[in-house]
């Protein structure tokens, strides 16, 4: 299926989706004072989850478009489903009227999740677990709206304003059954039409192949004004979504001390957890496209509401409130000021929100009830409004050529003009490990939450009550769970030592806090809990023993968390000793925020660099001196003229070309080509090659060339098809005639042009080049830019990098030290195939048959009298008559 095609299918499905989820909420309150039910709650929220989850797989779909406004109202469509959904599926079993003693009378006769009572006010569980979420989503909805006429997406503004009228009028039933259902069923009519219109005209643009559209349900769009595509660019539904997911975290909060809901419980819960679980697929996709900085901020944000979620929820099981972990909260206000600091970079708006949260997390450890107390509310009412203005600002700059100022790039600009500090070019960095990079560094978040549950950790658990004191969302979710998703995103990188210790040590938070703070260990201690353990200590070992030829940093890392596996251990034993793992939890801590600063300032500037240590032990590939050989992403001139000042400096590099990596060295310089020759322990019957950019470099000498093998080569290139051509006298004129007893045999030399711009721009910049595969002889072809520094160690001296190579196969190789014979033969028939060259070959013999005119063959018409067979007397008329 071609891409419109797909895109086309997304945007139909997700289109009848919303129409879906209308539907079902019309008729449900169109049956408001019906006598039986008509969707029973359970049922109607089982169903909105449904359609909940297709709307985020279309909105994750189409994100790899440039439909950023339709991503962003699917996914907000799908948390707000999400949401109510499982407020439906609590209501329909009774579980929110069962925290509340106060429910009317007429909850329970049958009628619906929402009846009245005699005073026609609606049931008070109801209206404080609903309120506080439709009010996030009425404002989100409403200016994603005003966003969609702004941007002429007619059909999705009026959906989102439906929507947003919908949570409106849904918010006054709750308070006033009077004001009737009818208004909110009606909007949601609007919504189902509008849906089924838009998905109904995509459906006759696919079946018409595009030459029928609908007026409004045309997926056209301007690729060149959209913003944000750019691997390691932010994304403006990204950032949108988690705004007003961070809307619906907050009103929870603010609403309760606004006095508009009476308590904060369980029936709350949802909104919080369906914000934390989206934030966490937005940290992963962020990682996807290569933004480290928001993956790690909406990590936090999702940690934050996981936690706010566990403390209503607890309240369900228990009565009063838990208590809070105090140096956690500091701890957790201190990261989030340094990532303030380097948010700051992308605008001061964004600085400014950041520091909301820092002002957030100090109100909570200003008050023991935490998330309780009215400073931590207040604060919350000013990240609703605060997450509001930003969203407006955002989505307005996307699409509007009249910006609102952000300060954005001021403090970039200061640090342009800073001699000291050096920011990194490039979003994406390019570290030379083994692997396909589809995933930004992970390592930072990672180092946090280790961090994050470490600290939370130096609060004892109550063993009679250990669901009482709020650690375990801190250790299972920051510890556990995202160091298991960095461990993941590293493993995508190549980085697979670092990927086995964030996954180790993943497993072990989950497993340590469900049972000692989850109230799954109690005061059981026993053989099975100390062999578990130990089985987590030896392979910590290897961790330990494998850092050694990484950094001394990772070292001290995977070695203090042994100290926490031998405290675990003790425990397991009863033989810990008094105050033993605070302090090693607390040394662990410690070790863990050093890396988290060291690998987030040094993945933003260039220089100066935060030490981590070279590897106590060094062995070829697995070095972390990248000044010895840079790493540049090929997208930018400025990184191939680098690549190119190396190589014109005596330097051997590897880099893209149109099938595999190759080792190439500058033939105007023989000491290069030699070491290229003895890096690689080129294999007698491999000789390295020759390559050029144009044959306009050979138009000095080609008249040492055959007309039939010229043309042959201005016919076969630039291709993947290299040509072994006898050695002559020619090869002076590429300036190779030093180098040129390590390229090609004492008869040959395979020669070629590149199909590839990367490449050939370099040649143009360096000159003619010796080229070899990046590899030592007789491994498997290189096809990544980290497997060159992998396979080939410190002793290559800069790499250019594009990713994973466009083939896996390398080029053909074509014999023609015969070809005035009419013979070809092959010595590698690689990605070219051999039919295709004969063909071009056949093409090339029929032009230049006599009587055709042979453009590169420049001797005057009596060197063709002198070449033609001057007893063939048709042959002699036919150049006289070319000659007239």
């Amino acid at each position: 299926m071609t891409d419109s095609k797909a895109e086309s299918l997304h945007a139909c499905i997700g289109a009848l989706a919303i129409s879906a989820g209308s539907f079902l909420l019309a008729v449900n309150y169109y049956s408001w004072t019906a006598a039986t039910i008509v969707i029973p709650s359970t049922a109607l929220g089982i169903l909105l989850l449904i359609v909940a989850a297709i709307l985020a797989y279309v909105g994750i779909r189409k994100c790899r478009t440039n439909a950023s406004l339709n991503v962003l109202f699917y996914w907000t469509v799908s948390a707000l489903w999400f949401s109510s959904g499982i407020n439906f599926i609590l209501a329909g079993n009774n579980v929110l009227s069962a925290t509340n003693q106060t429910i009317m009378s007429g909850f329970n006769s049958g009628t619906n999740f929402l009846l009245a009572g005699n005073n026609g006010t609606v049931s008070p569980d109801m209206t404080s677990a609903n309120v506080p979420g439709l009010i996030a989503f009425a404002v989100g909805l409403f200016i994603i709206g005003i966003m969609g006429i702004l941007q002429n997406e007619t059909p999705l503004a009026l959906m989102a304003i439906a929507l947003s009228l919908s949570s409106i009028h849904e918010i006054v039933l709750l308070y006033k059954i009077n004001f009737g259902a009818s208004a909110i069923a009606c909007n949601y009519m609007i919504v189902t039409l509008i849906g089924l219109y838009f998905g109904a005209g995509r459906v006759v643009s696919i079946l018409s192949k595009g030459q029928i559209n609908l007026p409004g349900t045309s997926l056209t769009k301007k690729a060149d004004q959209e913003q944000g595509t750019i691997k390691g660019s932010s994304r403006i539904e990204f950032e949108g979504m988690y705004l007003i997911l961070n809307m619906v975290a907050s009103s929870v909060f603010a609403c309760r001390l606004l006095g508009i809901t009476d308590s904060l419980f369980v029936g709350q819960v949802p909104w919080l957890w369906t914000a934390a679980v989206f934030q966490t697929a937005i940290c992963i996709l962020s990682y996807r496209y290569y933004n480290m900085l928001d993956a790690t901020l909406v990590a936090f944000f999702s940690i934050l509401r996981f936690a706010e979620g566990y403390s209503l929820l607890y309240q369900y099981f228990n009565t009063g409130e838990p208590n809070f972990p105090l140096p956690f909260l500091i701890v957790f206000a201190i990261l989030f000021f340094i990532l303030s600091l380097f948010t700051s970079i992308k605008s001061l708006m964004d600085l400014g929100y950041v520091l909301l949260f820092v002002a957030y997390c100090i109100a909570l450890a200003c008050s023991p009830r935490a998330f309780f107390s009215g400073g931590s509310q207040g604060v919350n009412i000013a990240i609703f409004i605060f997450s509001a203005i930003l969203l407006l600002v955002k989505l307005f700059n996307f699409k509007s050529s009249a910006k609102i100022c952000t300060g954005q790039g001021i403090i970039e600009k200061l640090f342009a003009s800073n001699t000291f500090f050096k920011l990194r070019q490039g979003k994406s960095t390019h570290e030379p490990f083994l692997g396909f990079s589809k995933y930004a560094d992970g390592e930072v978040l990672a180092h946090a939450c280790s961090v994050l549950a470490a600290f939370a950790m130096t609060m004892p658990g109550n063993s009679n009550t250990p669901l009482l004191t709020v650690v375990l969302p801190w250790v299972v979710v920051a510890g556990g769970i995202y160091n298991l998703i960095c461990g993941s995103v590293a493993f995508s990188r190549g980085k697979t030592l670092e990927s086995s210790a964030f996954i180790l040590y993943g497993v072990m938070w989950v497993i340590w806090g469900l049972t000692r703070y989850g109230g799954l260990y109690g005061t059981s201690r026993g053989f099975n809990t100390a062999v578990g353990i130990i089985s987590f200590l030896l392979f910590n070992s290897f961790i330990v023993f494998s850092t050694l030829f990484l950094t001394k940093a990772w070292f001290a890392y995977s070695l203090t968390f042994q100290l926490i596996f031998i405290s675990f251990l003790l425990d397991s034993l009863n033989a810990l000793p008094h105050g033993y793992d605070i302090a090693v939890t607390i040394i662990f801590g410690l070790v863990s925020f050093y890396c988290f600063l060291a690998t987030l300032f040094n993945s933003v500037f260039e220089g100066p660099q935060i030490p981590v240590g070279s590897p106590f032990i060094k062995i070829s590939g697995f070095s972390n001196d990248k000044s010895k050989c840079p790493h540049v992403v090929s997208t930018r001139t400025s990184s191939v003229r680098q690549i190119a000042e190396i190589m014109k400096n005596g330097g051997i590099c590897g880099i893209p070309t149109d099938t595999v990596y190759v080792l190439v060295a500058a033939c105007n310089q023989p000491d290069a080509v030699e070491k290229a020759y003895k890096t690689k322990r080129q294999a007698q019957d491999r000789p390295m090659s020759l390559w050029i950019s144009s044959l306009e470099q050979l138009a000095s000498a080609k008249h040492l060339f055959s007309p039939l093998l010229w043309d042959f080569m201005q016919r076969a290139w630039p291709s993947s098809i290299s040509l072994v051509i006898p050695r002559g006298p020619w090869l002076e004129v590429l300036g190779a005639k030093e180098s040129s007893k390590y390229i090609g045999t004492p008869q040959s030399i395979a020669i070629r042009i590149p199909d590839c711009t990367v490449t050939t721009h370099l040649i143009d910049m360096v000159g003619p080049i010796a080229v070899t595969s990046a590899n030592p002889s007789g491994e498997a072809d290189t096809t990544h830019h980290n497997q060159v520094f992998a396979k080939l160690g410190d002793k290559v001296d800069g790499v250019l990098c594009d990713g994973p190579s466009p083939e896996n196969i390398a080029s053909t190789v074509v014999d023609c030290t015969k070809i005035d014979s009419g013979n070809l033969g092959f010595f590698r028939v690689g990605i070219v195939p051999k039919s295709q060259v004969l063909q071009i070959f056949e093409e090339v013999k029929k032009k230049n048959t006599f009587g055709y005119e042979n453009s590169a063959f420049i001797g005057s018409t009596d060197q063709l009298h002198s070449s033609a067979d001057s007893s063939n007397p048709q042959i002699n008329a036919e150049i006289e008559e070319r000659d007239n």
